[in-house]
């Protein structure tokens, strides 16, 4: 059985997601076809915590330093991307796609927040239309709170 099919532990999975240096450096090489160089890494990491653009080079270096010596190396020893020390060139690994797994929202459905909000401004609008106009606001939105509890249990159960 080849590394890139065997199944990363849960463990390291985790301990990988819980950096968010990881997390970035993952998800960027995902949405630039599975290549960067550790600069072009550093340079975006450093932007996204500094809030500058461009960085500072101190923040730069500290990024810089943290990827080569850390972060890479252990993504490395997991399987997940190739670092080049000489061309420091970073490829992202099929076994990658086992984190990604832990990223995702479940069936790739990310809607729910938005139909809970939606829902819950609906049963508000329908408790104070039903208060001006004199309804018993509980009965007005007794079925919308009924959605919502049968929804909620859906996607409970369907995860």
């Amino acid at each position: 059985m080849s590394e890139e099919s065997t199944a990363i532990d849960e463990g390291d999975i985790h301990d990988v997601l819980r950096n968010a240096r990881r997390r970035e450096l993952i998800s960027f090489l995902g949405r630039h076809d599975g290549y960067a160089t550790i600069q072009e890494l550093s340079e975006h990491i450093a932007r996204l915590e500094s809030g500058e653009d461009p960085p500072p080079q101190n923040v730069r270096q500290s990024v810089y330093v943290s990827l080569h010596q850390t972060h890479l190396p252990k993504l490395e020893a997991l399987g997940i991307v190739e670092y080049d020390t000489d061309s420091k060139d970073v490829t992202l690994r099929d076994r990658a796609s086992q984190i990604e797994e832990y990223t995702r929202s479940p069936n790739g459905d990310d809607r729910w927040p938005e139909l809970y909000v939606g829902l819950g401004t609906l049963g508000a609008l329908l408790s104070v239309g039903a208060t001006v106009v004199g309804i018993d606001g509980g009965l007005a939105t007794l079925p919308v709170f009924i959605v919502i509890i049968l929804l909620a249990s859906y996607q409970a159960w369907d995860q």
